[in-house]
């Protein structure tokens, strides 16, 4: 009868304990590392524009799930993505929100009546946003980002076209709430983009124009991130940590970071050339729009 080398078990276990551990950081080190540098940026642009940082966080948490292995392969990333996205969207906006209040900014009698609208225009896009796949959902996120690109770097829209301050009311309210909602959960943002453009074309102040864009970011995250859990629920193949197409280590680790740049990008609001920083932030998006739409051109890899 051979003898057991027990030291030769115990050197076999902790190689297999060593493998699993690096598996595991291979698989979600780089997830966890590249959403916590995400999460910086995507604080900082939330705060500076009053927007919820989707546009950093989407083609983020995209590019990083396409390369990480998992059963299901790609056929939900853009889904996991958005729905991710308008989950970290709550905490970004309304950290950001809450420090564009403590300077007065925040008009909530805008945010009040433009509510109900908004909601119902997220419901609208989570359900819409269910029956498109993953490839169909990169090409609107891109060819969306295009004109919002320009208009930043151009500056096309959004100067004051009123010399008195007059925002949409009834139908036309309704009609740009509504849609705003659904073209907002259908990209994974927080809809402070075309927000400020609707408030700055309607005479409102740049400054508290920013500042109430970042209340809209609110609004539409909470329906839109419950929707995205509901829809995604019992989806196969989803990545690890994934409640819906809702991915909770992703959530956590963006959520960590832009909680504290947020604030830093609401105080430089205030003090830095805003023309500037939205041109660059413009040519950011229209490099993200080239990433979401390579595969349309023929041997780009």
């Amino acid at each position: 009868m051979a003898l057991i080398d027990v030291s030769d078990i115990a050197a076999q276990q902790a190689s297999l304990g060593q493998g699993w551990l690096g598996v595991a950081f291979q698989q979600y080190g780089l997830l966890v590392v590249s959403m916590l540098l995400a999460g910086l940026f995507a604080g900082f642009v939330a705060g500076m524009f009053g927007i919820g940082g989707g546009f950093v966080v989407v083609p983020a948490l995209a590019a990083v799930l396409t390369v990480l292995p998992h059963e299901g392969g790609n056929e939900h990333i853009m889904h996991v993505a958005i729905g991710t996205s308008l989950a970290t969207i709550f905490f970004t906006s309304l950290r950001s929100v809450q420090a564009h209040a403590k300077r007065g900014a925040v008009d909530w009698n805008i945010l009040k009546g433009w509510l109900p609208w908004v909601v119902g225009g997220v419901i609208a896009g989570v359900v819409l946003t269910s029956f498109m796949d993953g490839g169909q959902l990169k090409v609107v996120f891109g060819l969306c980002l295009v004109p919002l690109g320009l208009n930043f770097v151009f500056q096309i829209l959004g100067r004051k076209v009123k010399t008195e301050e007059s925002m949409p009311q009834g139908s036309a309210r309704a009609a740009l709430g509504s849609g705003l909602g659904a073209f907002s959960s259908l990209l994974g943002i927080g809809g402070g983009t075309p927000a400020v453009l609707i408030m700055t074309m309607s005479g409102v102040n740049m400054h508290r124009a920013v500042a109430t864009a970042a209340g809209f970011g609110t609004i539409i995250a909470v329906p839109g991130a419950i929707g995205s859990m509901i829809t995604g629920f019992g989806q196969p193949g989803l990545p690890t940590g994934s409640v819906g197409f809702v991915n909770m280590i992703a959530l956590v680790s963006i959520t960590a970071m832009s909680m504290l740049t947020a604030p830093v990008g609401a105080a430089a609001a205030h003090k830095l050339d805003p023309v500037k920083l939205k041109r660059i932030f413009g040519c950011y998006l229209l490099l993200t729009a080239v990433f979401m739409l390579k595969d349309l051109v023929p041997g780009v890899a």
